[in-house]
């Protein structure tokens, strides 16, 4: 009797698990990222609009850490056998991701193979031109691009008399002086990914070679140059700020950032990308400006070149995950949602539609603030030194060369010899990488 009663209950269950179950399976898409605060919700909002405008696929975002730590986290991930079908990597990988043979599936393939809709001309060109070879197949993308810009807090700058918003470095050094005699003792201005303000936009703002090879883009055989008089100057007006806190070093990545929002830091350089939290954090009147320049550099300011993120899609994945992801990329390009996305985030629109509406919608003017980066990137055409740039093993460079750049900061080298071994040491790391990407 209770064996008759178990299989009738076993039988029940069954059938009710069938009827409640869905007609096919959803295919779930890993999607690993690297956004905090405003632009983590921005991703899982993404991911949940996705899922509820269709019922096959599932995204389903993961933060794994900040930039460094998701693209590392991706590579470990690949070789263990169980990598995301999407993996956020900041702009300064692309070259590593390139040289991963067989670890990425191209975009423009992906999209062919799926038969989506997909034509790298609706990007902006300076978006299109960084992630793509040099035949013009785009290998991720576009997610989250952005572009150094100069946070200000117009409420302390009144404060401490400055009355013009700095252009130029020698401003910028004036007002942090004053903000320092106004109270802002830990901090008159700072900065947020030390070799990313000071090394890369800085050189391409003052159309300066970072490396030979239009900076890498023309090829991996690329020689460092960046420890020019120019750089080497730049360098020791921040050694001599720093000894009594006119400059206060930020740091190799944004975890500073937060001291721009709770008014310590009144002048900030950082990314664009950073509106969303400064907007929700700040308690004070501010605005972005583009990037300060040397007035007595011939032709500055250049044009800046593009930071931030795409999304790169993994290797061996079935092909209905990959249709799964093609569709998904299908979903962000699109024009209302991408305008959206950039009026929210403060991170660039990635088609030239997205902008246009947010001209058209006369979005810039009451928010002139967003358009700084578009301006910057397009203040002058692009030339080899302000291209871009594509080197190996860029993310271990980094670390390098914001090493050397503290031990100039400390005192325990001159502007010029951190520059020069900075310079030593990424020719090294770049002809190790050039063995491996041949």
């Amino acid at each position: 009797m209770a064996l008759r009663q178990f299989g009738t209950a076993a039988a029940v269950a069954v059938t009710l698990a069938f009827a409640a179950s869905p007609a096919h399976a959803v295919i779930e898409i890993q999607w690993w990222h690297a956004m905090t605060g405003a632009n983590n919700d921005v991703v899982n909002k993404l991911a949940e609009e996705f899922n509820a405008s269709q019922s096959d696929y599932k995204v389903m975002p993961s933060y794994k850490g900040n930039y460094p730590d998701t693209m590392n986290a991706g590579i470990a991930a690949f070789r263990a056998g169980n990598a995301p079908h999407i993996m956020q990597v900041f702009e300064v990988g692309t070259a590593t991701m390139m040289g991963a043979t067989g670890a990425i599936k191209p975009v423009y393939q992906l999209m062919k193979d799926a038969g989506e809709p997909f034509d790298p001309k609706a990007y902006l060109p300076t978006i299109t031109g960084y992630y793509s070879t040099s035949k013009g197949e785009m290998l991720s993308f576009p997610f989250n691009s952005s572009s150094a810009v100069m946070w200000i807090n117009k409420d302390e700058l009144k404060k401490a008399g400055v009355t013009e918003i700095p252009k130029t470095w020698p401003d910028v050094f004036a007002a942090a002086k004053k903000l320092k005699a106004a109270g802002h003792d830990t901090c008159g201005f700072s900065n947020s990914w030390a070799s990313w303000i000071h090394i890369e936009q800085f050189s391409a703002w003052h159309n300066a070679p970072i490396g030979t090879k239009a900076n890498g883009l023309d090829g991996f055989d690329t020689v460092l140059k960046f420890n020019s008089p120019l750089h080497v100057k730049h360098l020791q007006n921040l050694v001599d700020l720093q000894k009594d806190k006119t400059y206060d070093y930020g740091g190799r990545t944004s975890t500073n950032e937060a001291r721009f929002g709770s008014g310590e830091c009144a002048i900030f350089l950082t990314s664009s990308g950073y509106y969303g939290t400064a907007k929700r954090t700040a308690k004070f009147d501010f605005t972005s400006v583009p990037m300060p320049y040397y007035p007595d550099v011939a032709g500055a300011p250049q044009n800046s070149i593009i930071g931030g993120a795409s999304l790169w899609v993994m290797g061996g994945k079935k092909p209905e995950e990959y249709k799964g992801v093609a569709k998904f990329f299908t979903f962000l390009s699109d024009t209302g949602r991408q305008a959206k996305l950039h009026q929210e985030s403060g991170y660039l629109p990635i088609t030239k539609a997205a902008y246009e509406k947010t001209i058209k919608d006369g979005f810039y003017e009451k928010n002139p603030v967003l358009q700084t980066p578009l301006k910057e990137l397009t203040n002058k055409e692009p030339t080899e030194n302000s291209r871009g740039l594509r080197f190996g093993n860029m993310v271990q460079m980094r670390d390098v060369w914001a090493e050397e750049m503290e031990a100039a900061l400390a005192g325990k080298k001159t502007a010029q010899q951190a520059l020069d071994d900075a310079v030593a040491k990424g020719n090294a790391m770049l002809r190790t990488f050039e063995k491996t990407a041949k």
